[in-house]
């Protein structure tokens, strides 16, 4: 097999996931800049009233508005994160698809969030959620959540993944322990 088929078997569902969060990411993206003003808000689901809110804005920051007018520097750690990823997957065990999913979660939103950089110069986001008069958690799009969970989800499963080994090398370890032969003494030997 040579290395670049290798290569796919192993990353194929990562950009499966990845490819899905870019469609959905920029569809979305697309649908709130041609059917929401900039700076304007709906109620995408009358029920929740203003708790969950479309508001069309311009992030010129990383996620959830964070550090703004640094699009270049994000644009680099996309970049940077993206060649990491698909580098990594190679390395996994087939058999780890969840981190496989998670990885294309993380890939999918980096990758979408840059093509809105190259393309506008900022990120649209669009999802407000909070409380009325309290607190809004800021702005955020598909793109956004796609790498939260991703990272979360990895950080998650890498720590369920430790317990569980711990887990496993404690029972061996008792295992091993009940295995040994008990030692007693010969009642035929006596030393003198």
């Amino acid at each position: 097999m040579s290395t670049v088929t290798n290569w796919f078997h192993k990353a194929w569902l990562v950009l499966v996931v990845a490819g899905i969060v870019i469609l959905l990411d920029q569809w979305t993206k697309s649908l709130i800049r041609v059917s929401v003003p900039e700076y304007t808000a709906i109620s995408p689901i009358p029920a929740l009233g203003e708790y969950v809110l479309f508001e069309h804005v311009r992030n010129y920051g990383a996620a959830f508005g964070i550090l703004q007018n640094q699009g270049g520097l994000f644009i680099i750690i996309a970049i940077v994160v993206a060649v990491a990823i698909l580098f990594y997957v190679r390395y996994l065990p087939t058999d780890q698809w969840v981190v496989r999913v998670l990885l294309g979660l993380q890939l999918g939103g980096a990758i979408g969030n840059v093509i809105d950089r190259f393309q506008q110069g900022y990120v649209t986001d669009f999802v407000k959620i909070g409380i009325p008069g309290v607190y809004y958690w800021p702005n955020f799009n598909v793109a956004d959540s796609a790498i939260v969970i991703g990272v979360v989800g990895l950080g998650i499963y890498i720590l369920a993944e430790d317990i569980r080994k711990q887990r496993q090398e404690k029972a061996a370890a008792s295992t091993r322990a009940t295995d040994l032969p008990a030692v007693t003494p010969d009642p035929n030997h006596s030393e003198s």
